[in-house]
């Protein structure tokens, strides 16, 4: 029962993502797995709805290629998940903005 009551007094740790999980940075990396993942969820997010179907496309469009450089340079394996989630997003994402009209309006 000792061991139970030792948890309790630990201090509270904040929540934090955590990508350099090696100990050394990597800003580019991070920031291009960052914004691959925020174009892909942007472009699965209004490819579904047809009066945004001109973000979806460039966000698509744009996440793609991001992704693939990222994944190439990609050092850790936060990374190459963050990765893979805006690379398939961008390409569903994509695909379903140009079946509903395109790049532009």
């Amino acid at each position: 029962m000792t061991s139970v009551a030792r948890t309790t007094d630990r201090p509270r740790r904040r929540f934090r993502v955590h990508f350099n999980t090696d100990d050394r940075r990597h800003p580019i990396e991070n920031a291009l797995s960052v914004t691959a993942f925020v174009l892909g969820v942007l472009a699965l997010v209004t490819g579904p709805i047809v009066d945004l179907h001109v973000i979806a496309s460039w966000a698509g469009v744009l996440g793609f290629p991001t992704g693939l450089y990222a994944q190439y340079i990609s050092v850790t394996t936060t990374e190459r998940s963050l990765n893979v989630i805006g690379l398939v997003g961008s390409f569903v994402g994509a695909a379903l903005g140009i079946y509903h009209g395109g790049f532009f309006p």
